[in-house]
Formats: structure tokens, sequence, C-alpha cells
């Protein structure tokens, strides 16, 4: 056992503002082990760091939020391996249906951004007539 394994992990939550971090960086950020996310690599399929030209792993952003909330699943609320997978697959599937509604809002907002000037919504719908005029 090195001096290392002897030192409490501690996690800190707030993520540092960077492009890639490394495998001991995450570790720590989430306080856990290197190898407990090597592990997590082969079990959860959407948590998949890029590696670099030395075969070092490169976490980005979004991977060290989905190891804290594999985290969480896992340690906090006490869920299997599999359990949390499937929640993270309905979660998945629940965020791409409520994005299948969020197109009304999104509309509502394409519209105040030209509510101001009609003329340059006319002028840009002629222009896109006549373009896809040419392409017929």
């Amino acid at each position: 056992m090195s001096a290392s394994e002897n030192v409490p992990v501690q996690p800190a939550y707030e993520i540092p503002d960077k492009l890639y971090f490394r495998i001991g960086e995450v570790a720590r950020l989430a306080g856990i082990k290197p190898y407990v996310l090597r592990f997590w690599e082969t079990e959860f399929p959407a948590l998949g760091p890029r590696k670099s030209g030395t075969g070092h792993r490169l976490y980005r952003r979004k991977d060290v939020e989905l190891v804290l909330e594999i985290k969480g699943l896992l340690y906090d609320k006490r869920y299997t391996i599999e359990g949390a997978r499937k929640s993270m697959e309905t979660r998945g599937k629940g965020e791409s249906a409520r994005a299948v509604k969020s197109p009304k809002k999104d509309k509502s907002r394409q519209a105040d951004l030209f509510a101001e000037n009609p003329a340059l919504v006319e002028a840009v719908r002629t222009e896109l007539r006549a373009l896809a005029d040419m392409l017929k």
C-alpha cells in the first residue's frame, strides 16, 4: 500500500473551468479512485473520454459531470450499476421527449427576434423563395 492510498479522497464538486481533465483530476473531483473510472468506462457507454497522443485519458467537462452523476446514483442513491445505467437511459429518453416539445418555445423566440423589423423578414423570405425556385 503506497502513501497516496492512505490519503482520504475528498470530493470537490466544483468543476474547474478547463477544457480537458486527466483521470487523476477527475478521480479527485469525484472522490473515487482512477481504477473505478476505468471500470465505469466499460459499464457506461456514454462515458468515453478521448485519448491523447500518448494514450492518456482526457475527460471533457460533460464527462466529469457524467462521472459525478454516476457516482451520485451508485453511492448516494445506492443503485446497482445496471439500475444506474437504466436510470440514465430513461433520463436520456425523457430529455429527447422534452426536446420534441420545445420547438414551440423556440418558434416564439424566433418570432421575437424579427418582431422589430418585419421588412427584413420579408426580404429574407423573398430571397429564400428565389433560391428555392433556382434549385427546382
